[in-house]
C-alpha cells in the first residue's frame, strides 16, 4: 500500500510539472503581451530569472518608449546579472543609464555596470580591455555620485584593479629581461614606471633596469662599453637614490663598483 501511494504522489508530481512547463510554454508562444509583462515579474519576485528573462526579453521591444519601457529594461538587465551573464549585462547597464539618466534606477545600474566589468576583468596575463572599461566606469560613477554610500567599496575595486594592470605591466617588462633581452627590458621596465609611477613593483623595476643596463654594458662589444656602463652607473644610481637601505641595495653597490673600474679602463 505503501509503495502504491508513492508511486501515485510521483505520478501526481509529474503530472504537475508538466502542466507547469506547459503553460510556460503557451505563454511564450502567446500574444498576450500585458499577461507576459505581469508575469515576468511573477518569475522575477519568485527568483526564477531564466524564466522571468524570457519574458521580458520577448516583451522589451513591445513596450519600448512607453511608460513601463523603463522598468522593463532595468528588470531585463537586472535578469542577466542574476543569472551572471556579465557581458551581456554590462552592456544594458550603460545603455540603461544613457537612456534613462533621471532614473531612480540609475545610480544602481551605473554602479552594477561597471562591476559587471570588474567581474569580467580576468587575471593579469590576459588581455585587460574590460579592467581599462571597468576602472574608468567607476571613475565616472564616483565623479557623477562623490557621495555615494559604495565609494569605499568602489575605490577598493579601483585598488584590484589597478594593481592587475601594473602587474601586467611589469610582468611584460619582467619577461624581456628573464629572455636576456637586456636593453628591451630597461626600455619595458622605465616605461612601465613611466605608466604606474606608484607601482609597488618601483623597487623591483629599477633594480632589475639597472641589473639589465649592466649586463647589456658588460656583453657588448669592447667600442659599445664605455658609453653602455656610463647609462649602467646611471641607473644604479637611480636606485640608490631611491633606496640607499633597498634589498637590493649591495648587489648594486657591487655593479657599481664593479662599473666603475670598467670606466677607468676606458678614460
Amino acid at each position: 500500500m505503501r509503495n502504491f501511494c508513492t508511486k501515485i504522489a510521483g505520478f501526481i508530481i509529474v503530472i504537475f510539472l508538466c502542466t507547469s512547463c506547459g503553460g510556460f510554454s503557451k505563454l511564450l508562444k502567446g500574444n498576450d503581451y500585458d499577461l507576459k509583462y505581469t508575469k515576468a515579474f511573477e518569475y522575477y519576485d519568485l527568483k526564477k530569472y531564466d524564466k522571468a528573462l524570457q519574458l521580458f526579453d520577448q516583451i522589451l521591444p513591445v513596450y519600448k518608449g512607453m511608460d513601463k519601457g523603463e522598468k522593463v529594461l532595468y528588470y531585463y538587465t537586472m535578469c542577466n546579472y542574476l543569472v551572471k551573464d556579465y557581458y551581456v549585462a554590462g552592456y544594458y547597464f550603460r545603455k540603461f543609464v544613457q537612456t534613462y539618466p533621471h532614473s531612480q534606477y540609475s545610480e544602481q545600474s551605473m554602479y552594477l555596470g561597471a562591476y559587471c566589468y570588474y567581474l569580467n576583468s580576468p587575471k593579469p596575463s590576459l588581455d585587460q580591455e574590460s579592467t581599462n572599461l571597468a576602472i574608468s566606469e567607476f571613475e565616472l560613477f564616483l565623479s557623477k555620485y562623490p557621495n555615494t554610500p559604495k565609494k569605499d567599496t568602489c575605490n577598493m575595486l579601483l585598488d584590484e584593479l589597478r594593481l592587475k594592470l601594473q602587474t601586467k605591466s611589469f610582468n611584460n617588462a619582467y619577461l624581456y629581461y628573464k629572455l636576456g633581452y637586456y636593453k628591451a627590458a630597461g626600455i619595458a621596465l622605465k616605461n612601465s614606471l613611466k605608466d604606474y609611477p606608484d607601482s609597488p613593483f618601483k623597487e623591483e623595476i629599477l633594480y632589475t633596469a639597472a641589473k639589465a643596463a649592466y649586463l647589456y654594458a658588460d656583453k657588448s662589444v669592447e667600442e659599445k662599453k664605455q658609453e653602455r656602463f656610463v647609462n649602467a652607473n646611471s641607473d644604479l644610481s637611480d636606485y640608490i637614490k631611491a633606496y640607499p637601505s633597498g634589498k637590493y641595495i649591495k648587489d648594486v653597490n657591487k655593479m657599481q663598483n664593479n662599473t666603475k673600474d670598467n670606466l677607468t679602463l676606458y678614460q
